[in-house]
């Protein structure tokens, strides 16, 4: 039976060492990384604890799932897994819920081009000190990437090697944080093996996916750390020896305000999330750097599809217990195209072929009925997406890179977007004449906007935004330091003492790639100096038997 990670929000004490907020790669992180130093740890998470198996499968259990935020529009309960911000600029999709991005994303683990951490936008510790290969070796030690072995052998990477032909270079198979045999995880936790079902973005229900939830979490939770959900932070108050967190509850308007005080803060709640409540503090006084909320990127991200195509694709989950039988789905990313220029890592980008998730598939052929796809929408709603014309869809992931010129405002209120011009990036033009060639090459027609005739309308959207606390030398470069600890002012490079960003935030730039191994590894190379520069120690040992050390610590 799967252990309850989070607690009542009455059992939270008035102080701890450390809050963490947010629960994704970077505060999970944290949270096991200083739980393991013996800090009396806090993690404060805006959405919900969902257990493995009450992940969405069907399409009213997505629906109640998803939050649209826009402007003055919003809809949704404010846990809901899936947080899309709608921007006048760019959309947005967040994950929201204990485990953060990892519990929807596709998991795919890539550690950038070399030539990504040369750019001058950096500190240059980063590249200096020996950590960041650390850094990587930690993350992946803790999520375990792995190829799936028979990927060839499946019909969507079949297709992606069809598509490949427009570009003379063949698909390799995708490292993916998923077990695919039944495992005790570095956490202790016992995972079973993936069953090839396509549903890794609407959340595993199997307990194969390695998702935060999976991994550092519980790995936190065995050394202590106390964790509540349903929670979300507004802003941050320096005090005299520390740090006061101010937060209400996430899905009552009427909810008092309430506070928790701790030595040190560590912001993990997200690109959007630890922007917000710097920009919140900054209000209230908290002196920060004029660069707060610049450099925003969408990562170079592209979803788009082609349809028509003469082979069978079998792209769309069928989830667990299955909805129906044929041939195997696969991991929702099994193979990837990587491109690389060499003369210039901008033009670089990575196309990797993707499941939807099964709970979507009832939508799908309403999603295909303008711009001339009405027969094959409607063939589909006779026979099903799983043998009509939907079975040979095919849906693109591309990472590429963009200039990062978004910026990060806060305007009545709300977190707002603002990027006037983004669809003119180049990046644009080079993924779409990238993906027409794919289309052409396996017989379809390529299709960039679905979902045109919805709130989402034609503008660009991105799963992976970084930036806004970016890295810098100093505060005239940047909001945090190579530690991710954060300047004190707008200028110069004094930080504020135990106030941490260690999320995508602190990214300063676009990577190429998915962007999970990164901010996981940028976290684990934070917390090694974080212990360095105050005399903690902690291992990384793996738990072999979560019951015995428990037992133990009890009679200590």
């Amino acid at each position: 039976m799967q252990t309850t990670l989070s607690l009542p929000p009455e059992a939270m004490k008035p102080a701890y060492d450390v809050v963490v907020v947010g629960s994704g790669y970077g505060g999970g992180v944290a949270a096991s990384r200083l739980s393991r130093a013996g800090q009396r740890v806090c993690v404060i998470e805006r959405g919900r604890e969902v257990p493995t198996g009450a992940f969405p499968a069907r399409l009213p259990e997505l629906r109640r799932e998803l939050q649209l935020n826009g402007g003055k529009m919003r809809s949704g309960s404010r846990t809901g897994l899936y947080d899309f911000r709608l921007g006048a600029d760019i959309h947005v999709l967040v994950g929201c819920g204990l485990g953060g991005g990892s519990l929807i994303n596709a998991g795919v683990a890539l550690r950038p081009d070399a030539r990504v951490f040369a750019d001058r936008a950096w500190p240059e510790a980063i590249n200096h000190d020996g950590l960041l290969d650390l850094g990587f070796e930690r993350a992946r030690a803790m999520l375990r990437p792995a190829r799936y072995s028979d990927a060839p052998a499946l019909s969507k990477y079949r297709s992606l090697e069809t598509a490949s032909a427009a570009f003379g270079q063949s698909p390799v198979a995708a490292p993916v944080v998923v077990s695919f045999e039944q495992t005790v995880n570095p956490a202790g936790v016992t995972q079973a093996a993936c069953t090839l079902c396509g549903d890794c973005c609407s959340g595993c229900n199997v307990g194969a996916k390695n998702t935060v939830a999976m991994t550092y979490l519980p790995d936190a939770h065995a050394h202590g750390a106390e964790m509540f959900t349903a929670l979300t932070v507004s802003h941050v108050e320096k005090l005299s020896g520390g740090w006061r967190v101010h937060f209400a509850p996430s899905d009552d308007k009427n909810g008092a305000p309430q506070s928790v005080d701790a030595k040190s803060v560590v912001l993990g709640a997200g690109t959007l999330g630890s922007t917000e409540i710097l920009l919140r503090s900054r209000e209230r006084g908290l002196k920060l750097s004029d660069k707060l909320g610049e450099h925003f990127s969408a990562n170079g991200d592209i979803i788009a599809f082609a349809l028509g195509g003469r082979e069978r694709v079998n792209a769309v989950g069928v989830g667990e217990p299955a909805k129906f039988t044929g041939d195997t789905v696969g991991a929702c990313v099994a193979g990837q195209i990587e491109l690389p220029d060499a003369g210039d890592l901008d033009r670089s980008m990575i196309i990797q072929e993707g499941v939807l998730p099964s709970a979507l598939a009832p939508l799908l052929p309403v999603f295909f009925l303008s711009g001339g796809r009405i027969l094959g929408a409607a063939q589909s709603l006779i026979k099903g997406v799983y043998e009509g014309p939907l079975s040979h869809l095919h849906t693109f992931f591309v990472v590429s890179h963009d200039n990062a010129g978004g910026r990060l405002t806060l305007a009545n209120g709300s977190l707002q977007v603002n990027w006037p011009n983004v669809a003119d990036q180049p990046v644009y033009t080079r993924v779409d004449e990238a993906l027409t060639k794919a289309a052409e090459a396996v017989g379809g027609r390529y299709i960039k906007s679905p979902l045109a005739t919805t709130n989402m309308g034609t503008k660009p959207a991105t799963a992976h935004p970084l930036g806004g606390c970016g890295m810098g030398e100093d505060a005239s470069s940047g909001v945090v330091d190579h530690k991710c600890q954060v300047f004190a002012g707008p200028s110069g490079g004094e930080t504020h003492a135990g106030l941490y960003v260690c999320d995508g935030a602190v990214i300063p730039r676009s990577i190429g790639c998915n962007p999970l191994l990164t901010i996981t590894a940028l976290a684990e190379r934070a917390m090694v100096h974080l212990a360095r520069d105050r005399h903690l120690g902690f291992d990384t040992e793996a738990i072999r038997a979560p019951a015995e050390r428990a037992m133990k610590r009890a009679m200590t």
